[in-house]
């Protein structure tokens, strides 16, 4: 058995897990430079659940956009976390609306048994921090992509 690719997921929809901090990376690649207003951003803590609905850039498919000519896409996914015992968040202003956010990086900081804490850092010096018991994740796509609004793929100045 062989590891997933990005070449893998071409045309299908991505339905993703992540158990531990490897598999936390590739969904933290696949969902980098994904927008979400602060009203997709839903805590239940009964539950114990965090989620997110994304505007995911396509990267999977970057690479057979430029080669084909097309344009580059984003896709609407559900990004939830499981197992969450608390959120905190820093830089936000919870009280606009209006306010658009751009993740940039979800890290894995382990602490004992298989806990720690998630950290979704934000573009603008934001940041979301969650409390859990173990890493349990899931993206799921649940849209057909759309050409992305800026019709180019995201960049990031070094």
């Amino acid at each position: 058995m062989t590891d997933a690719s990005f070449h893998d997921g071409r045309e299908a929809p991505l339905n993703l897990g992540a158990e531990d901090a490897d598999d936390l990376q590739v969904i933290s690649t696949l969902t980098q430079d994904a927008v979400f207003p602060i009203t997709e951003m839903t805590w239940r803590p009964s539950q114990r659940r965090f989620g997110l609905l994304l505007n995911r850039f396509r990267w999977e498919d970057k690479d057979a956009a430029t080669l084909r000519d097309r344009p580059f896409e984003r896709v609407q996914s559900v990004l939830v976390f499981d197992s969450v015992l608390s959120v905190a968040s820093q830089g936000i202003d919870r009280s606009d609306k209006d306010m658009v956010m751009s993740l940039l990086s979800i890290d894995f900081e382990p602490g004992e048994d298989g806990a720690g804490r998630v950290v979704l850092t934000l573009a603008g010096d934001g940041a979301i921090r969650l409390l859990v018991e173990a890493v349990d994740v899931s993206l799921k796509d649940v849209t057909r992509p759309y050409q992305a609004p800026s019709g180019q793929a995201p960049h990031h100045p070094e």
